[in-house]
């Protein structure tokens, strides 16, 4: 069966679209992909004081006082942006380190600005190849 002008139009387009994507914009469409997959809420479309589950990767870790207690503070990426996980009165949680996925589930509050959720819930997704 042949195919239409539209189709093979339409491949030619994907195909451009992803040779001229850059490495960032093809990181989120994967992390995008993985959240989706995963059944979780977008970061981009989060609402204060709402329950969200969420599902991304995480890009940074730090230890940084918090009213003053110790806090163990991380960037969750999904693809379309980023929340901050804020732990109090934790200096380390095994498993929780740059480059690794989970899912979490908490309140969304906001803070300096952006979306922050304090002591959320979270799975450690297994890595690749577990």
């Amino acid at each position: 069966m042949a195919k239409g002008p539209s189709v093979t139009a339409g491949r030619v387009r994907t195909g451009l679209r992803s040779m001229l994507a850059t490495r960032a914009e093809i990181e989120a469409s994967d992390e995008r992909k993985h959240a989706e997959g995963a059944g979780c809420s977008a970061v981009a479309q989060l609402r204060m004081r709402s329950r969200v589950e969420l599902f991304g990767v995480l890009r940074s870790v730090t230890l940084r006082p918090r009213m003053g207690v110790c806090a163990l503070e991380a960037e969750l990426y999904d693809g379309t942006g980023s929340v901050r996980l804020v732990w109090l009165g934790q200096r380390t949680i095994a498993g929780i380190e740059p480059g690794r996925r989970l899912r979490v589930t908490g309140f969304v509050s906001r803070s300096d600005g952006g979306p922050l959720i304090f002591n959320p819930r979270y799975e450690l997704a297994p890595r690749q190849g577990e």
